[in-house]
C-alpha cells in the first residue's frame, strides 16, 4: 500500500498545488442532491487532467423553488499525491491497489438560491453554500466499492457534520461504463437545522419556527459514460435522494424525493507531470486595477465588445494581486497552458459602504496559438473558480436590494483576459515573460449560469488592466 510521503520543497509544492486545484471545484460542479459530484471523474491515467461540462436538471427542495437548470464546467486532475474530483480537492494519505484514504476540501452544494429567492423563503436569513473538510476511505473489490467519509463544516457556515456510507459497482463493456450506487448520509442537527429549519425570528404566517434535528438522507444513483474516442467521453446520470421525514416536515420544504438528471462531456488530456511539481517551475505574480461597470453591462456584452465603459454614477473600484502556478504546459502539443491562481482583491467603495476584500481561487486556461505570437506573444485566458467576499460589494448589494433579492458572499468567479508580452513589444528578452493586458473580474450566483447571458441577478463585473510576470 502506497503511503503519503513528501520532503522539503515538495511538501510546500504539493500543499500549494492542492489549494490551487481547489480553485476549480467550488463553483464549477454540478449540484447533486447529496452534494457529491464524484461520479463525474472520468480520468483514465494517473497524472492525467481533464476538462468538461455537465448540465443538471432537478427540482429545488424548497417550497415554490421550482426547477434548477445548471450548466457548469468540470475541472479534473489525478496526480500521484493530490487530486481534483469535480467538487473536491485533496491529498491521498494512502493509495494502494484496493484501498485509498483521502483528506480533502469540498463545496457543500446546498443552500437557498442566491439568484431567485422563492416567496416561501422571503424574510429568512440567507443559507449559504459551505466549505467542508473531510476524510474519505474507499475499499475496491471485484464485487463492488465500499466508501465511508466524514465531513465537517470548515467555513463555520452551518457548524454541522455529516457521515456518508456508500456502495457502488463499476460495470464496463467496450466504450461503455455504468456505475449504480447507493449511499446514506447521517446528518447532525446543526446541519439540518441550518439548511431546512426556521428560526424563531423568521417565523411568519404559514411558516412556524421549526428545527428538524438530526436525520438520514438516502440517495440512489446510476451514472455512466461512453468513450467517443481515446480522449472524449459523454457523461450521463440519474439520481434520486429521499430526504429524512423530519426534513420533509419543515414548512419550507415541499418535496421529499429529489430526482436529478445529468448530461455532459469531458476531454481527458492524458498523463502529464504537473509543471508546479518540477524544479524551477515559475510562479506568476499579477497586479490589477479596475472599475465597476453599470448593472446592465453584463459579461456577454463585455466579451463581445458591446459594452466597455465603467460606471459613471457610484463608481467603485478594485485593486488586487494574484499568484499562480502552472499546472500543464503545451497540452498535447497545443499552445494551451493551465495555471491555478489564488487572488486577493480590495474593494474601494468610495464611502457608499465599508470597504472589503475578496479571496478568489480559480483555474485558468491560456491559449497563445495566434499567427503573430512568434513576434508578439498574445494570450487569451479564461479562468473559472470561486470568490469569497468579506462582504458583498456595493454594486452587488445595491443591485440586489433594488430587486428585493438577497446577496451572497460566496459566488462563482470568472476571469477572461487578453494580454501581450511586454518584452516582445519593446524588444527586451528580460521581459519576455511579463505581460500587460486587460480583463474582467466577474462574480455571479453559484447556480446562476444564465447570468453569463445577463438573465440572472446576483453578481458584478469590473473591467481591469494588469501587469503579470513569471518569477
Amino acid at each position: 500500500m502506497k503511503k503519503f510521503s513528501l520532503s522539503g520543497s515538495r511538501v510546500f509544492s504539493s500543499f500549494a498545488g492542492t489549494v490551487l486545484l481547489a480553485a476549480g471545484l467550488s463553483a464549477s460542479v454540478p449540484a447533486r442532491a447529496d452534494g457529491n459530484a464524484e461520479p463525474f471523474t472520468p480520468l483514465s491515467e494517473p497524472g492525467s487532467a481533464g476538462l468538461g461540462a455537465v448540465a443538471r436538471v432537478g427540482p429545488s427542495p424548497y417550497r415554490e423553488g421550482g426547477s434548477r437548470h445548471d450548466v457548469l464546467p468540470l475541472y479534473l486532475f489525478e496526480g500521484e499525491q493530490v487530486f481534483l474530483d469535480a467538487n473536491r480537492a485533496g491529498v491521498k494519505l494512502l493509495n494502494g491497489g484496493d484501498q485509498r484514504l483521502d483528506l480533502f476540501v469540498a463545496q457543500r452544494i446546498e443552500g437557498f438560491p442566491s439568484d431567485r429567492l422563492p416567496a416561501s423563503l422571503t424574510g429568512m436569513a440567507m443559507r449559504d453554500s459551505g466549505i467542508d473538510l473531510g476524510l474519505s476511505w474507499r475499499y475496491r473489490q471485484p464485487w463492488g466499492n465500499v466508501q465511508a467519509e466524514f465531513l465537517h463544516d470548515a467555513g463555520n457556515t452551518s457548524k454541522g457534520n455529516e457521515l456518508r456510507l456508500g456502495y457502488s459497482y463499476d460495470w464496463r463493456s467496450g466504450p461503455w461504463r455504468l456505475s449504480p450506487s447507493l449511499s446514506v448520509a447521517l446528518r447532525d442537527a446543526r446541519l439540518n437545522n441550518y439548511y431546512y429549519g426556521v428560526r424563531g425570528s423568521e417565523a411568519a404566517a404559514g411558516r412556524p419556527a421549526y428545527a428538524p434535528g438530526a436525520g438520514i438522507n438516502t440517495t440512489l444513483g446510476l451514472y455512466g459514460s461512453y468513450d467517443l474516442s481515446q480522449r472524449w467521453r459523454l457523461l450521463a446520470g440519474l439520481s434520486a435522494t429521499v430526504l429524512d421525514g423530519k426534513i420533509k416536515d419543515s414548512p419550507i420544504v415541499q418535496k421529499r424525493v429529489l430526482p436529478g438528471v445529468y448530461v455532459g462531456a469531458a476531454y481527458d488530456f492524458g498523463g502529464h507531470e504537473p509543471e508546479w511539481a518540477k524544479e524551477g517551475s515559475p510562479t506568476w505574480f499579477k497586479l490589477l486595477y479596475g472599475k465597476a461597470t453599470d448593472d446592465g453591462c453584463h459579461l456577454l456584452k463585455i466579451v463581445t465588445a458591446q459594452c466597455l465603459s465603467t460606471a459613471s454614477v457610484n463608481a467603485t473600484s478594485i485593486a488586487g494581486v494574484q499568484v499562480g502556478k502552472t499546472f500543464l504546459e503545451n497540452v498535447n502539443g497545443w499552445p494551451l497552458d493551465f495555471v491555478g491562481y489564488v487572488g486577493l482583491t480590495h474593494h474601494h467603495e468610495r464611502g457608499l459602504q465599508r470597504n472589503g476584500v475578496q479571496l478568489d481561487l480559480f483555474m485558468k486556461a491560456f491559449y497563445s496559438g495566434f499567427p503573430w505570437s512568434d513576434r508578439v506573444k498574445t494570450r487569451l485566458g479564461l479562468g473559472a473558480g470561486v470568490s469569497a467576499a468579506q462582504r458583498s460589494p456595493y454594486v452587488e448589494a445595491s443591485s440586489q436590494a433594488a430587486n428585493g433579492k438577497p446577496t451572497s458572499r460566496l459566488l462563482q468567479y470568472l476571469d477572461p483576459t487578453l494580454d501581450l508580452s511586454l518584452g516582445d513589444l519593446i524588444g527586451s528578452r528580460a521581459l519576455k515573460d511579463t505581460y500587460i493586458g486587460f480583463g474582467v473580474s466577474h462574480r455571479s450566483g453559484i447556480f446562476g449560469a444564465s447570468r453569463l447571458l445577463g438573465n440572472v441577478n446576483g453578481g458584478s463585473n469590473y473591467l481591469y488592466t494588469y501587469i503579470e510576470s513569471a518569477l
